[in-house]
């Protein structure tokens, strides 16, 4: 399996940032990708005042990235984007993946919501208009498990774990806009460790540089091997970065250091 990470800088212009998905989308499949793994928000980052009006899960964003999919005949995961939520209030912040044709395969609703406040440098309550999901979700893409996540479940281990053992997860994907002042001490780390218990290959697709009012997202997107092994990352700029997935390697390295197997908890 071949996959794409689509690193972009979406604004507050919602058809400026799909214009750019999609043309990241054609080159990602005109280099051979299988799959195609967008960032969180892929459609809007931006001040809360201009952004979209939240959609269900067939509206406009799910519409939009289904007919790329069917055009290019290549799976797409959608980064995220505002679904409808329980209430007026609140939105959910939820991942779709399409298939080579276009069809809904899965939806994902982040479950860990991004509530961090540092005097003086950050203040970020994503609870105040987000609800969380409630419900781990694994797919099937080609006959290979993938995990679903978005950015802030990174650091949870224990989602990942339910994954893999219980979803029978051989990848997992990450979407992200994960911030700058903590994208770079802990964002390789994490993905690292992420791939390295769980035995999994690991796609994360980040955002990418000044995003209004005062956010600076990391980038640095990157592939990762069951070993831990940075197989590809992107430089600090718009674009794909692609790399292929061995999936024979996995099996030898879960049979060789056997954790998985070995765990008591």
């Amino acid at each position: 399996m071949r996959v794409a990470v689509c690193q972009l800088n979406a604004r507050d212009d919602r058809a400026a940032n799909l214009a750019v998905a999609s043309d990241l989308l054609t080159k990602a499949a005109a280099a051979g990708a299988d799959l195609a793994v967008l960032p969180e928000y892929v459609d809007y980052l931006g001040p809360g005042a201009g952004a979209p009006k939240a959609e269900p899960v067939d509206g406009e964003f799910a519409e939009f990235f289904a007919a790329a999919a069917r055009r290019l005949g290549m799976w797409v995961l959608a980064g995220s984007f505002h679904e409808t939520g329980p209430d007026p209030e609140r939105t959910y912040n939820t991942s779709l993946l399409f298939d080579r044709s276009g069809g809904l395969s899965a939806t994902y609703r982040k479950i860990h919501l991004y509530d961090v406040e540092i005097p003086g440098r950050v203040s970020y309550l994503e609870s105040r208009g987000v609800a969380p999901g409630t419900e781990p979700v694994v797919a099937t893409i080609d006959g290979v498990r993938v995990g679903l996540s978005i950015c802030y479940d990174l650091r949870f281990p224990e989602l990942y774990r339910q994954l893999t053992v219980v979803g029978g997860a051989q990848v997992l994907v990450v979407p992200a806009a994960f911030m700058l002042h903590t994208g770079r001490d802990h964002w390789e780390v994490l993905l690292r460790a992420r791939a390295i218990e769980n035995q999994c290959y690991v796609v994360a697709a980040g955002q990418i540089g000044d995003h209004d009012p005062g956010r600076t997202c990391f980038g640095r997107s990157m592939i990762i091997d069951p070993w831990g092994t940075v197989l590809a990352q992107a430089p600090d700029a718009v674009g794909v970065t692609l790399a292929d997935l061995d999936f024979d390697r996995l099996a030898r390295i879960r049979s060789e250091l056997p954790s998985l197997a070995n765990r008591r908890m």
